[in-house]
Order: structure tokens, then sequence, then C-alpha cells
């Protein structure tokens, strides 16, 4: 269920929110920390305003107990960013989140983890030729 309200997530599905999320559910990712429903919604909805098409692709999931760990592909469209690979301006962003669950089967904690320097921050168009200069300087020689 969790992945397919994910994976299928649309404006009109911020209606339904509180089926998925505790009412006092904590959110996190790199821009984000709030508390409740109507401050995860905002979030959303903000994504949605914001980007051209976004959408999540899950890869993986393991579950244990009332703990989940998703693997997901962020696919999206952005003109403010560096083209990708194949020249359109489709952007992909690899993550990870952690859910925990509450006893009624709704996500009571969501951290979301992905690396906002490689991920975000270098594909745009000043700040990533800094980031590419400081990844060249710091990596290991030869590699």
């Amino acid at each position: 269920m969790l992945i397919g309200y994910f994976e299928q997530l649309g404006p009109a599905d911020l209606a339904r929110i509180d089926a998925i999320y505790a009412p006092d559910a904590a959110f996190k990712d790199p821009f984000n920390e709030v508390r409740g429903t109507a401050a995860i919604a905002a979030i959303f909805a903000h994504m949605f305003e914001t980007m051209t098409a976004p959408r999540f692709i899950v890869r993986d999931a393991v579950a244990q107990g009332d703990d989940c760990f998703l693997t997901w592909d962020f696919v999206f469209e952005s003109t403010a960013l560096a083209k990708a690979p194949d020249g359109t301006s489709r952007q992909c962003i690899r993550g990870a989140s952690h859910l925990r669950l509450d006893p009624t089967g709704r996500i009571a904690m969501h951290r979301d983890y992905w690396d906002a320097a490689e991920e975000l921050y270098a594909r745009l168009p000043l700040i990533g030729a800094l980031m590419r200069w400081l990844r060249r300087r710091l990596a290991t020689p030869g590699r």
C-alpha cells in the first residue's frame, strides 16, 4: 500500500494523506523538518507546484517489524538544472527513505536520505562547476 501511494502520488492524493501518515508524524529530508500531516502535505504540494511531472519509482523495499526502508528514484523535469546526459531536462535523484509505522500501520516517522551536493547542487550551472572542482581536488588520486 505505501509503495503504491508514493509511486502514484499526485496532487489529488494529498487530500487523503491522513490515511498514510499518523496525525503527529515527523518528516525530515535535506531541506525540511516538519511534524504533522498538514506540514507534510505542504511539502508534497510545494513539490507539485515547483516541478514538472515529479514521481517516485521505488527500487527496493525492506521491512522488519515497524520499520521500512525504501530505495527510490525521484524523477522530474527541470530547466533550472543542467541538462541530463541524454540532453533533456529530465532529472533523477536517487535516495532512500526510512519509515517507521505506528500501531495502526500509518507512517509515524519518515526520514529521506539523499546527497543534495551530488544529486542537486552539482547540477546547478554556477555551483556545479565549483562542486566538480572540489570533487576532483578531494578524490583519491588515480581514481
